[in-house]
């Protein structure tokens, strides 16, 4: 009768471990909840999370089957974002996926633990989410919306093709990453006799009247990848287009939405980059300490010639050797 229990209790020993191992098997029989946590929707971030979930997908980790995304927008505001992060650690999400820099920074006030991965943040350094690039934080890493060379790019053209003396800028000064990239025009003007004409908002409902303030004192508009700027696009460009004030903005999709031109590349290529960093970590392949931070490597300026138009700009054939013209789909 003992010799029987025995049997029976290693057969049971033996069938946990083989679900055990059956649940660490990377296709993913372990079921994993992720939290997203996104400022706004625009199609940069929203292209982002795409991106994300692909590289998941391609990776054995396919939602609806063994990964669920709990995913919560913030609508522009920081005090929701933070709720929303201490909501994702009070409910012991496995990870949180965090889209723009506020969100990330709500996601680390929340959390030392869950591990957070994020992405379309300007400057992660700088916003306090990591310690350097090489080594981040214990339980965070992710991607930078930021090539070195992507606001260099836009500016210079601006100024020496269409030969300004001002440049209008709208942002939200509360916005970390934006900050940063203001103060990057600053620096890049200095030297010329280009002036940077500030115009701020806290909100998306500001965004137009700030964009028409600039009437009359830039002679061009840039908008940075500022989440609550880039959620109202469509009433800058409606300024731009109405006063034929040429405007530009510091990523692709907005080029695709009304701008003349912009340096930027794919969002949903870095949202899939981020992705990849996700897996190593579902897997236990490596901790967040271990995965460096990483930003886009290919970087290009694309030029809309119907915006253009629009905006009472003539394109020059010869801007084809230095950009690409965009193509609607």
């Amino acid at each position: 009768m003992k010799k029987g229990l025995v049997g029976i209790a290693l057969l049971l020993m033996l069938s946990m471990t083989l679900l055990a191992g059956c649940n660490s098997d990377a296709s993913g029989d372990e079921k994993v909840t992720i939290g997203v946590t996104q400022i706004v929707e625009h199609p940069s971030l929203d292209a982002a999370f795409e991106g994300f979930k692909k590289a998941l997908a391609d990776n054995g980790y396919v939602e609806g089957e063994n990964v669920t995304y709990d995913v919560q927008i913030a609508q522009g505001d920081m005090n929701n974002a933070q709720t929303i992060a201490n909501n994702f650690v009070g409910d012991n999400v496995d990870m949180i996926f965090a889209n723009a820099t506020p969100s990330a920074q709500s996601a680390l006030n929340a959390t030392k633990e869950i591990p957070i991965i994020f992405t379309s943040v300007t400057d992660p350094i700088g916003a306090g989410l990591v310690e350097s690039f090489d080594k981040p934080g214990e339980n965070i890493t992710g991607t930078s919306d930021t090539h070195p060379d992507a606001i260099p790019k836009t500016i210079n053209f601006i100024v020496e093709e269409l030969q300004v003396k001002s440049i209008g800028v709208v942002y939200n000064s509360g916005e970390q990453n934006s900050a940063v990239q203001v103060e990057t025009i600053k620096e890049i003007l200095k030297g010329t006799n280009v002036e940077l004409v500030e115009a701020s908002v806290s909100t998306s409902a500001e965004v137009k009247q700030a964009a028409e303030s600039l009437v009359g004192r830039a002679d061009a508009i840039y908008i940075p990848t500022d989440n609550t700027v880039v959620s109202a696009f469509e009433s800058v460009v409606d300024v731009a287009q109405t006063e034929d004030i040429p405007l530009f903005a510091g990523d692709l999709d907005s080029v695709a939405r009304g701008a003349i031109a912009g340096s930027g590349f794919n969002y949903e290529d870095l949202g899939y980059e981020t992705g990849e960093m996700a897996v190593q970590i579902l897997k236990g392949e490596k901790e967040p300490s271990e995965i460096p931070v990483s930003y886009p490597k290919s970087l290009k300026l694309v030029i809309n010639k119907e915006a253009a138009e629009k905006q009472g700009v003539e394109v020059k054939e010869e801007w084809g050797e230095i950009a690409e013209f965009y193509e609607a789909e």
